[in-house]
């Protein structure tokens, strides 16, 4: 796999930057350990206070053949410049007090509660990098699948390979490479990356009755964004349709679609590649691939983000990711 350059950032490094200790802090872990999407993402920071301001080359220079004694004209390449908004996920715990110190242990009781936040937090966030449609919803940031959703007359259509499905019982599968000059996720400039988890300690807080009680409270804010830099550095496989995967007949092939994806990617060097499907689709991706050999799929073995041995599953040298969040209902992409 390529190596990112030293400003290209997980979620992990930056975790490690802000803790005084030198320590990863729990939450980091407990969020990446919960979506693998997680261990791949690029974060930096933004140039703007609300998000990220990227320049896009939209066209090449002109370049002419030149003959002795003859002059050429100049010419010059044309960008446009694209404001791309991070959205803020935000959510408050309150436990009561008596409640929280019931067991003896407060501490190991708040941090179940918080594992709930979290999962619910990164539910969210991970729907929002593929789903997210400011267009219906302007809190949210815009996501892959709203991105890559024309097959005919989009600029970015030859990256995205159609399986045929026409119905809406279909699923996607995402070729992304991040990087600082492909993919990435931006945080707010002056803000920090990731879920900030403040614990707000003891508070009086007011029931709905307007009785008070005292309990402990806790803020978790997520200001995330999604910049696409390249759109030739994301590949989306649409309309598998997963009855046809279930039943066998009329399945689109897996492999060979991904195969096809591999090859739509300019320079894989430019970043950090994986494939992100749901586990009805990973499932039946690992079916088609033994039927076909036993070496289609591999199992590779390094280090996470943290530091720690993991091994996974890859597809000629680019990690499978599995992504709950990808729906299996998706309406046909034309």
């Amino acid at each position: 796999m390529a190596t990112l350059s030293a400003g290209a950032l997980t979620l992990a490094d930056h975790a490690k930057r802000l803790d005084p200790n030198g320590k990863v802090p729990v939450i980091a872990e407990l969020l990446s350990q919960s979506n693998e999407i997680l261990e791949d993402c690029v974060f930096m920071e933004g140039n703007l206070p609300t998000g990220h301001r990227v320049v896009i080359r939209t066209g090449l220079p002109t370049v002419y053949w030149r003959v002795i004694n003859q002059g050429v004209p100049t010419s010059k390449s044309v960008t446009a410049q694209v404001d791309e908004a991070c959205g803020m996920l935000e959510a408050y715990s309150e436990v009561d007090q008596d409640l929280a110190e019931l067991n003896g242990n407060t501490a190991s009781f708040r941090l179940s509660e918080d594992q709930a936040f979290l999962e619910a937090m990164n539910q969210a966030q991970a729907n929002t990098m593929f789903y997210g449609n400011p267009g219906i919803d302007p809190k949210q940031y815009l996501g892959l699948a709203t991105r890559y959703s024309a097959i005919s007359g989009a600029g970015n259509s030859q990256n995205i390979i159609d399986a045929g499905g026409t119905v809406s019982n279909n699923a996607s599968i995402y070729l992304v490479v991040w990087g600082e000059n492909t993919v990435f996720c931006p945080f707010p400039k002056g803000s920090k990356a990731g879920l900030i988890h403040d614990d707000l300690g003891l508070d009086t807080v007011i029931d709905s009755n307007g009785g008070r009680f005292q309990a402990y409270r806790t803020h978790y804010q997520w200001k995330n964004g999604l910049v696409v830099k390249d759109w030739r550095y994301v590949v989306r496989i649409a309309n598998i349709n997963t009855a046809n995967l279930v039943s066998g007949s009329g399945a689109a092939d897996l492999p060979v679609l991904m195969s096809r994806a591999l090859d739509r990617i300019p320079n894989f060097s430019m970043g950090r590649a994986a494939f992100y499907m749901n586990r009805t689709v990973y499932s039946f991706l690992r079916t088609q691939a033994l039927a076909k050999s036993q070496n289609v799929l591999a199992i590779e073995k390094g280090l996470s983000q943290f530091g720690t041995p993991m091994s996974w599953t890859s597809f000629q040298g680019v990690p499978l990711r599995k992504v709950d969040q990808l729906l299996n209902t998706e309406s046909r992409v034309v």
